[in-house]
């Protein structure tokens, strides 16, 4: 009885994707595009944005690396018993990390993420005051050069192009 469950299972499984690929495809055509538009918000809401995506997306590698070193903390920290080994260098009989050491090891994931976000902050603040630093650097009465066209025929030419009648 399973075996049938599974497979009508797997059988609805199988054609609620077909749909949803269908309704994806099957859209109209004359639909405006969804994209997100952040012109109308201010800096310290992009900035805020950015830290979240750099936070959230540095934490699932600063994860591997707070385990990596916190084994091997454990590891050093008792005399080099193979049993405390880190990941790829242990065997059979490891010892497990204790609740507080899960938590230890995620806060420090946690912390770390927060440290790089922080410093992506800190970098972008700094392109951004040398840009305005170079903006400001022009001597208010210097004069603006506007240069025209080498040719202006072909300028002229070129932007009617698209205007020509028959």
């Amino acid at each position: 009885m399973k075996k049938k469950q599974f497979v009508f299972f797997l059988f609805v499984l199988f054609f609620a994707s077909l749909f949803n690929a269908w309704s994806q495809t099957t859209g109209d055509a004359g639909m405006t595009s969804t994209q997100f538009d952040m012109s109308g918000f201010p800096l310290w809401a992009k900035d805020l944005r950015r830290g979240e995506i750099v936070t959230f997306g540095s934490f699932p590698f600063m994860y591997f690396f707070a385990n990596f070193g916190y084994d091997t903390y454990r590891w050093a920290n008792n005399d080099n018993d193979m049993r405390y080994a880190p990941w790829p260098f242990n065997s059979a009989g490891t010892v497990g990390k204790t609740t507080n050491e899960k938590i230890i090891t995620l806060g420090i994931a946690a912390g770390g993420s927060i440290l790089i976000a922080i410093v992506d902050y800190g970098i972008m603040r700094y392109k951004r005051y040398r840009l305005e630093k170079e903006k400001s650097s022009i001597p208010i009465e210097s004069p603006v050069i506007i240069r025209k066209p080498l040719f202006e025929n072909e300028a002229d030419s070129t932007a009617s192009a698209g205007t020509e009648t028959k």
